[in-house]
């Protein structure tokens, strides 16, 4: 499917006046990312912290694109996938290694530029590769059944059926793993962090650990949105022949993203509405698979890699301001 660190990718960075925040869990650590800055804080092998700072650049063409609803979804999704697999390929390079190590692979490393651009070509490409397999195979498995399900409207229930058996199973079989286990962990006390800044209390660990570990903004809610959303929008397109099957699915992957990301950003503005907070429910479900409650260590790196977020937006905003002033 997609890279797993981009399924855990908060796609929800926005450009209003309120700051939005949104975050990704990574190999001992967790990445925040606001108007100006993404920042990853790990727990390295001695038990230090360690951060990773990229300031966010500004795109013109993005942000002009980012503002047309259903076409700023995939920008969005673009985004998070590049920027997500520098924090990624970060954290496993660096969480394990002993810090006697560290003159020695700087000695060898190559220009950060050419491979902070390598790595991110890597995660839209992998993001891309994992959509069109978990696209392509549910219609394979589908057109098996063709001679007990043959009506259009059975196929693509049957199709969108194979798919969330295809999520459940993989995101299941994937947890069972210690390290992906820890990465849920930091995905749970990512969202705690969240939720707990949300709610305007104070960033403590106590704090923190009474929220949920669950969010209506999620990468994970995204996913599942997509499952259904393909469904109605498969049913608008024939199912045979196979070969046009195959092609409308993939000509449609654009489509489906555009209106499940609107579909994620519509039950986030529902959420504290009765009856229609509902809409976000089967995402919550999905994510009790992929957060796991953290311990207060995780917790901790949350925090702070939360903490050196505000104050690098505080700064950034106050040298903006300084500049207009001037």
């Amino acid at each position: 499917m997609y890279n797993f660190d981009i399924r855990l990718v908060f796609t929800y960075m926005s450009e209003t006046q309120k700051p939005v925040y949104g975050g990704q869990a990574v190999v001992e650590g967790v990445m925040f990312g606001g108007k100006h800055h993404y920042v990853t804080a790990i727990r390295r092998k001695d038990q230090s912290i360690e951060y990773f700072q990229v300031p966010r650049k500004p795109n013109p063409a993005f942000s002009l694109l980012r503002k047309i609803p259903f076409v700023r979804g995939i920008v969005s999704i673009i985004e998070a996938s590049a920027n997500g697999s520098k924090h990624l390929n970060f954290s496993t390079e660096r969480y394990d290694l002993n810090p006697e190590e560290d003159n020695t692979i700087k000695e060898k490393e190559p220009s950060k530029l050419s491979m902070y651009l390598g790595v991110a070509a890597i995660g839209v490409i992998s993001f891309l590769f994992g959509k069109f397999i978990f696209t392509l195979v549910p219609v394979f498995l589908a057109e098996m059944t063709r001679p007990i399900f043959k009506s259009d409207f059975a196929q693509v229930l049957i199709e969108g059926l194979f798919k969330l058996l295809l999520l459940l199973c993989y995101i299941y079989f994937v947890s069972l793993t210690p390290l992906i286990k820890r990465v849920f962990q930091y995905h749970g006390a990512e969202h705690k962090v969240i939720n707990t800044f949300e709610a305007g209390n104070e960033l403590t660990v106590e704090n923190v650990r009474e929220h949920s570990r669950l969010h209506y903004r999620c990468g994970s809610s995204f996913i599942l949105f997509t499952v259904v959303v393909g469904i109605f929008v498969y049913m608008i397109v024939p199912t045979t022949p196979l070969w046009v099957r195959v092609l409308d699915r993939l000509a449609l992957i654009p489509v489906v993203l555009g209106i499940a990301f609107e579909v994620l950003q519509l039950t986030n503005k529902l959420r504290d509405i009765p009856i229609l907070k509902y809409l976000g429910m089967p995402g919550l479900w999905l994510q009790l698979l992929t957060t796991k409650e953290p311990n207060s260590d995780q917790i901790e790196v949350a925090i702070l890699s939360f903490n050196r977020l505000l104050k690098m937006e505080k700064d950034a905003e106050a040298e903006n301001n300084a500049e207009e002033i001037v």
